[in-house]
């Protein structure tokens, strides 16, 4: 019972988080949150944290459960929140915008954490019996 509870918090954290680095996707140097001192350059904070996160996450469910299903869990959650909040987003409007750093996010996001993925099944499957 306690690794399902477990489990559902990666994945409303793999979701949260998802949500928040959409929404600070535009980031840049321009003076509104950031301070104007590089004339208005973009700063690709989400797909840092999306590169920390994520496969931190997969990992910590990974521990839980060797099952493939349950190990993926919050990576699945993190693509399928960026994918419909991305282009669905509050009131229709399109959160991902459409630069180098929405594939910056996506790629951050998830390539570590398959590979991370990759691994947990790797050292279940080859673990003796």
């Amino acid at each position: 019972m306690r690794n399902w509870l477990t489990l559902a918090v990666l994945v409303v954290d793999a979701a949260v988080l998802a949500v928040v680095e959409l929404l600070f996707l535009p980031l840049r140097f321009d003076g509104y949150v950031l301070p104007n001192a590089l004339g208005g350059v973009p700063v690709p904070l989400s797909a840092l944290v999306a590169a920390l996160t994520t496969p931190w996450l997969v990992s910590v469910a990974g521990r839980l459960s060797p099952k493939l299903l349950v190990a993926a869990a919050p990576l699945l959650a993190w693509i399928v929140v960026v994918a419909i909040f991305g282009m669905f987003g509050p009131g229709g409007d399109m959160v991902l915008i459409s630069d180098w750093r929405s594939l910056l996010l996506f790629a951050c996001g998830a390539l570590p954490s398959a590979i991370v993925l990759g691994r947990v099944l790797a050292t279940t499957l080859t673990a003796p019996q």
